[in-house]
């Protein structure tokens, strides 16, 4: 590691497979803490190049605990977080509207580094009890139309590197990871990115695979549709650039979309919101989300169809039902 890191304190950078040996040396635990902490924190200095990103997707991939869940065909809904605008789980909540809307859904997602309730942190406060048995996935798949995969129990190598996240307290290349590692492999994916740079990025790197994909990126800096200003589309079929009227909404105020203070405060405010009693505003964007991912699956509806679809399954109570068919049934938390 000392080679690597002096190698990168002298501005180069990784090869494909440099990067792949390394991270795989960094989540086996071959190199101390503050190797590790000073090898993540080179590239808060600096951006990730193309063939770096590459070899630490590989990586990954490589160790993950595989799903395999190919005839559900199911879509992933996943942010990179890391954005610092502190929104409540939009992509969790358009997660289960696409699921009640009837397209499966694969959700990978874990608990909050640089925001104060992830996914996994909201899933858990309602009593979900995370699993990687594929029988017990297949049954949520199967009952609900989406299942959670919690990446700490398909990426094992990463516990040596969580703790060392969590300390940092900030992003690092492993929030831009988060979205492409996704251990069941889905060929359709919803992505929302940090930045325009990260997007463009991701762009190159799924082109070369089989995925259909749409990747957002609010320009003025969240990594999903915010609706407070114009935010790029980029897909299989090239770039757009998309304002909240030319999709049927208004424009946003920022404080519009905040989440909690806490994880509890976090889930109060999920779970109104999918019981339909949300502000307009908290609706439109996750539907405005749900919209784009469901016409992300299927290529015959335009975004706004796509919208119009995902309302109907939050004002129906779609969405609810799939929530509480996924989660154990004996949770002490109500949410009727």
């Amino acid at each position: 590691m000392k080679d690597i890191l002096n190698h990168l304190i002298e501005h180069k950078t990784l090869t494909k497979e440099q990067a792949k040996e390394v991270l795989k040396g960094v989540t086996s635990g071959a190199y101390n803490p503050s190797q590790m902490a000073a090898f993540m924190t080179v590239f808060l200095m600096r951006s990730v190049r193309v063939e770096e990103l590459m070899g630490f997707r590989e990586a990954m991939l490589e160790m993950c605990i595989p799903v395999e869940i190919d005839e559900y065909d199911a879509i992933d809904l996943c942010g990179t977080g890391g954005d610092g605008k502190d929104t409540f789980n939009i992509s969790t909540l358009a997660s289960f509207i696409v699921a009640g809307a009837g397209q499966n859904v694969a959700k990978h997602g874990n608990v909050g580094v640089s925001s104060v309730c992830g996914s996994s942190n909201l899933l858990a406060h309602f009593g979900y009890e995370f699993t990687n048995d594929m029988d017990k996935i297949r049954k949520s798949l199967d009952e609900a139309g989406i299942c959670f995969l919690h990446a700490p129990l398909f990426h094992p190598a990463m516990k040596n590197v969580g703790p060392i996240r969590r300390e940092l307290g900030v992003k690092t290349f492993f929030n831009m990871l988060g979205p492409m590692v996704n251990p069941s492999f889905p060929r359709r994916q919803l992505v929302g990115v940090f930045s325009l740079e990260l997007a463009r990025m991701y762009a190159y790197l799924y082109q070369k695979s089989h995925t259909q994909f749409s990747i957002i990126h609010s320009l003025d800096g969240y990594d999903e549709i915010s609706l407070t200003g114009s935010f790029k589309l980029i897909s299989n079929h090239g770039e757009r650039l998309l304002t909240p009227e030319a999709v049927g909404m208004s424009k946003l105020a920022p404080t519009e979309i905040l989440g909690g203070a806490t994880v509890a405060e976090s889930a109060g405010l999920f779970l109104e919101i999918l019981k339909g009693n949300g502000t307009t505003a908290q609706e439109s964007v996750v539907v405005a989300n749900a919209g784009a991912a469901l016409a992300t699956a299927d290529l015959n509806l335009g975004l706004e169809e796509g919208i119009a679809k995902a309302r109907e399954s939050l004002k129906s109570g779609r969405a609810l039902s799939v929530f509480k068919a996924l989660i154990n049934p004996k949770t002490t938390l109500a949410v009727d």
